[in-house]
């Protein structure tokens, strides 16, 4: 249970104190008030609690420079507060150590969650905070608001060091929240600093909460868990108002019990996936043996294969490109920037997909003009384009192993670095490949192709084929990366693809790239040109599948097989394509006979 800074305003809902007005202290004791007086008067009304209370109001006050009074009224203890109490009330203070005592003796983990809004930083009021967070057991601290403690003090620079220290030495580590609008400031050097004792943390909002069904929360843990190494989650589980029905309702009757519980619920799924409940604990950081040379090989590797890629388009420059790419490999390696590496690793994800269908595009022009292809049965096509459909798979995965070594660092594990540039991923490779298929392989060559195409008369098919693939286009791109909505239909399929084989390909691969690969292959045998169109856009295909390994986050073996996954579904549906094609050419023959 996690347990927030606390201020006046909830201590006086807890019942431990009473807050009034300079006007209505004076009437709880029959006197009129002082005109102008604007303080905050405070009374702590539970004499068995004051003890631990007030020390922790009369702290927090002073730290802010605000005078404090001691004050009494019909028998009872309390103090005066220079400041408005409106102001008061919104004043941090340190989590209630009556709460988590008694939270601990509930036989509950206590998670503490303060920020950094009370300034300036002070190390002796952190390290008392520290001792009484390890005396009610706690061992992992995350944070509430925009930046970490420690990072926002003005007065010392120092203090985010001082506060890691205090962490590090009393066993603390932390947590990391994905999904934010922003990353927490200061996290990245926080968790460097406690050598990465730190873990991934999943939060289901509190207006998520009100409207999420059981059933989609359960997915929506298991899939946090398995896919993305996530290592804490967040049910926030305030009441909700429900106005229609005149009552309150509480998520943790109505959602997170049934969510959790149960043999089909999210904590027996996680088991079944080797994941127990209890205390969260960091990864552990390991270092290869030589892991420099290792790093430079595979540098040296991802150059040689981007210098593949641009040699295809203009084959003077191979030489030289790969001359300078091992000079810049080099330097990437000696300065071990992370802007480097991750600009490498884009560079290497773009080059294998492209490399793979533009080697794909060469051969298959390098065959159509062959008489047999004419005669080729069908059989003989669908197995011509099976064999191609692997080999062009085997070559785009190429950059995988270049990929996950450039990015294999603990900072991508816990989301505090990612893979940068995914759209461009997801755009350069089709641009690429379809810029090869209408300008590269004709007797007119690159600026030939150009020029006619410049002076090529505009006709309104054109316009409405661009305002098409301009569209499509942008479809795609809201569709790329985690911020894309997907159909009900869609989300259905999902459901049925995870609860099947428990790992869900992507949708844009085996529904969409590699159907449109086969049939593309298959057709590429028997007819000369338009069918590479379709290679064009099964593209989308051969990049998804080294996009998939970019999510570092996710373990490998995950990955690999959602690749297979949609590799298989895909050559599935494929084949379907194929048999619908080759039943339309077969009615078409039989209509232009009869029409003839």
């Amino acid at each position: 249970m996690a347990v927030f800074e606390s201020n006046l305003d909830e201590l006086s809902l807890t019942g431990d104190v009473m807050v009034y007005t300079a006007q209505q202290a004076a009437q709880l004791v029959g006197e009129l008030s002082v005109p102008g007086d604007n303080r905050t008067y405070v009374m702590f009304n539970k004499p068995d609690t004051e003890p631990a209370i007030k020390p922790i109001v009369e702290d927090a006050f002073n730290q802010a420079g605000v005078s404090v009074e001691s004050w009494s009224a019909k028998g009872r203890d309390g103090i005066i507060l220079g400041v408005g109490p409106d102001d008061a009330k919104l004043r941090p203070m340190e989590p209630n150590p009556l709460s988590m005592q008694a939270i601990h003796d509930a036989g509950l983990m206590v998670v503490p969650r303060i920020s950094d809004r009370t300034q300036p930083y002070n190390a002796a009021r952190v390290s008392d905070w520290l001792a009484k967070f390890k005396a009610v057991g706690a061992t992992r601290i995350i944070f509430d608001g925009e930046a970490v403690t420690g990072y926002n003090n003005q007065a010392d620079q120092r203090s985010l060091d001082d506060f890691a220290k205090q962490l590090k030495d009393g066993g603390f580590g932390t947590a990391v929240i994905e999904n934010l609008k922003a990353p927490q400031l200061g996290m990245g050097a926080l968790a460097q600093k406690l050598d990465y004792n730190a873990v991934r943390l999943h939060s289901v909002s509190e207006g998520e909460m009100m409207v999420i069904s059981p059933e989609t929360l359960k997915d929506r843990l298991v899939l946090a868990v398995k896919d993305r190494n996530i290592r804490m989650i967040y049910l926030n589980a305030a009441p909700a108002r429900d106005d229609k029905k005149a009552v309150v309702t509480h998520p943790i009757d109505k959602t997170i019990v049934t969510a959790l519980s149960g043999d089909d619920g999210a904590i027996e799924r996680m088991r079944d996936f080797g994941f127990v409940t209890g205390e969260a604990h960091a990864f552990k950081v390991h270092k290869a043996p030589a892991e420099t040379v290792w790093r430079g090989l595979a540098i040296a590797g991802a150059v040689s294969l981007i210098a593949i890629m641009i040699g295809l388009f203009l084959p003077p420059l191979l030489l030289p490109v790969t001359i300078l790419g091992f000079i810049g490999g080099a330097g990437v390696l000696a300065l071990d920037s992370s802007l480097l590496t991750q600009a490498l690793a884009l560079f290497v994800a773009i080059a294998a997909p492209t490399v793979s269908v533009v080697t794909l595009v060469r051969l298959l022009r390098a065959r159509r003009n062959r008489p047999e292809n004419f005669r080729m049965s069908a059989g003989r096509r669908i197995g011509s384009a099976i064999l191609l459909y692997i080999r062009t798979a085997i070559l785009s995965v190429i950059a995988i192993p270049f990929v996950i070594a450039l990015l294999n660092d603990i900072t991508y594990e816990l989301v505090l670095q990612q893979f940068r540039g995914v759209s461009l991923l997801h755009l350069a490779p089709i641009a690429l490949v379809a810029l090869y298929v209408f300008f590269y392989g004709s007797a007119n060559g690159f600026w030939g192709n150009l020029r006619q195409l410049l002076v090529m008369p505009i006709k309104v098919f054109w316009v409405i084929a661009g305002v098409f693939i301009l569209a499509a286009g942008y479809y795609y791109l809201t569709r790329t990366g985690n911020g894309g909505s997907a159909s009900g239909i869609e989300m259905k399929l999902r459901t049925f693809l995870e609860t099947t084989f428990h790992v869900r390909p992507r949708f844009k691969e085996f529904a969409m790239g590699h159907p449109l690969m086969l049939l593309g292959l298959f057709l590429s045998l028997r007819y000369p040109k338009w069918p590479l169109v379709l290679i064009v856009a099964a593209t989308i295909g051969q990049l998804s599948m080294v996009d998939t390994f970019a999510h570092i986050h996710t373990p490998a073996v995950l990955s690999a097989t959602r690749d297979l996954l949609g590799l298989g579904i895909g050559f599935l549906i494929g084949l379907v394509l194929i048999v619908v094609w080759q039943v339309l050419e077969r009615l078409w023959a039989v209509w232009r006979k009869q029409l003839a």
